[in-house]
């Protein structure tokens, strides 16, 4: 029949429309959801500003960038979804949350459940990470070159202010590799239990 594609033409139309397809947006509204049902990660690391040559310290209420490595206030306990890239970042000492207001000031909280304590992860290009508000998009986390927070809608994507480095905190490192698998093959020796003769 006229008009009816062959296999070979519907595919290459297949093909085509797939080339325009921009998964852009899917990706960021996969990202926003958040994911109850995969186990969630915990991981402990410590975030240095680009900017202030520190590190970030929850230190209760108050959020700086400051801290030396391996500083306790500094080690930072980071909850993140299996699928997405949310987290909640919690200070290891302290037990309060990173969290930004309404106004876009970075405040630690001792309850990490809201919305306004959830921070979107961009690994950028430079391979520095990113923080952006879950609740106030385009709002990042950022510090000034003294360690000072810097307000949300006053940061942008690509400021220095708010370009991270994950970091283990000293003497982490070696603890936090991944484990060395061994495998056992049937030509393995069993160790033969002596009897005494």
């Amino acid at each position: 029949m006229r008009g009816t594609p062959t296999p070979d033409r519907s595919w290459r139309w297949v093909l085509a429309a797939e080339e325009n397809v921009d998964f852009r947006i899917h990706v960021e509204n996969q990202t926003r959801a958040r994911d109850d049902v995969s186990r969630k990660q915990l991981r402990l690391y410590q975030l240095y500003s680009r900017t202030s040559g520190k590190h970030i310290q929850v230190l209760g209420r108050r959020i700086s960038a400051r801290g030396e490595d391996g500083d306790k206030y500094a080690q930072l306990l980071v909850e993140t979804d299996t699928f997405g890239s949310q987290v909640r970042i919690k200070g290891k000492e302290t037990e309060f949350y990173l969290c930004m207001n309404r106004k876009g000031k970075l405040v630690g909280k001792p309850d990490g459940t809201s919305k306004e304590c959830v921070f979107i992860e961009k690994v950028l290009e430079n391979n520095y990470t990113a923080l952006m508000s879950a609740k106030y998009s385009g709002w990042y986390v950022g510090f000034t070159k003294k360690g000072r927070p810097r307000k949300g809608p006053k940061t942008r994507e690509n400021q220095q202010d708010v370009h991270f480095m994950k970091r283990y905190p000293k003497g982490q490192a070696e603890l936090q590799k991944p484990f060395k698998y061994t495998t056992v093959t049937k030509r393995s020796r069993r160790i033969r239990p002596t009897h005494p003769g």
